[in-house]
Formats: C-alpha cells, sequence, structure tokens
C-alpha cells in the first residue's frame, strides 16, 4: 500500500495540511502511523476518508454531522434510510440559511437605497447610522 506524507496527503485532498492536523486533534481522522524518525504515514484509506470529509463540507455538512456520517458508514446495522434521514434535515436547514440569506439582502438593498447623496461624509452615512442603530 502506498505511503503517503502528510504534505503529499494534502495536495492529493487539496486541504490544508493545518486542516488535517486539526480533524486529527478532533479525531475526525484517525492518528497516523509513524516512521522510526517520527514522520506522520498514511495511506490510500486516509486519503479516501479525507475526501469524503472534504465532499461532505461542500455539501454543508458540519464537522459534527460528518462524524455522524462517518460513524454510520462503518456502523453495520446502519442503513440507507439513516443517511437519508441526515440528509433531509441538511436541506432543511440549507433553506433556512437561504430564507435568511434572502432576508440580509433585502435589508442591504434598502440601505443602498437610502444612500441617495454618495459625496457625504462617512459619519453621515444611513448605512453606517442603520447599522449603528441596529447594535
Amino acid at each position: 500500500m502506498e505511503e503517503l506524507t502528510v504534505g503529499k496527503l494534502a495536495n492529493e485532498a487539496g486541504i490544508n495540511l493545518e486542516t488535517i492536523r486539526y480533524y486529527e486533534t478532533i479525531n475526525l481522522m484517525p492518528k497516523p502511523k509513524r516512521k522510526e524518525s517520527g514522520y506522520r504515514v498514511y495511506d490510500l484509506n486516509d486519503l479516501k476518508r479525507l475526501l469524503f470529509i472534504k465532499r461532505a463540507k461542500e455539501l454543508g455538512f458540519t464537522l459534527k454531522e460528518i462524524r455522524e456520517l462517518l460513524e454510520i458508514k462503518v456502523e453495520s446495522k446502519s442503513t440507507c434510510g439513516d443517511i437519508k434521514h441526515l440528509a433531509e434535515n441538511k436541506i432543511l436547514d440549507v433553506e433556512q440559511k437561504i430564507k435568511d440569506l434572502q432576508k440580509i439582502k433585502n435589508v442591504l438593498k434598502k440601505l443602498v437605497s437610502q444612500c441617495v447623496n454618495e459625496e457625504i461624509t462617512a459619519d453621515e452615512c444611513p448605512i453606517l447610522e442603520a447599522i449603528e442603530f441596529n447594535l
């Protein structure tokens, strides 16, 4: 089995080296084997796991949710339905985030429309005043 250094693993996965170390610290990635020299050694299974984590993050799953997915993946009693349930919950989260972002967009549009004179000083800017007022 091919051995990978942490640098090569990071490069192959397209992930920052420090991210890999963080995943190890929080036990999302297993502790790597070490050579006699102390260097960390990874294999293709580590790369697959890291790519799984990366792809799950790209789909919006949190590290906690990714941990659940990984646990379900290795648990023989789990079903596709267990994973479907997690994905359905993620869809609800995404839909809520979209609604929240739409509200933010509307507020920003309103603030921008109130800025009719772009030549006034920053301390008279209605956008800054609205932000300060809402603090």
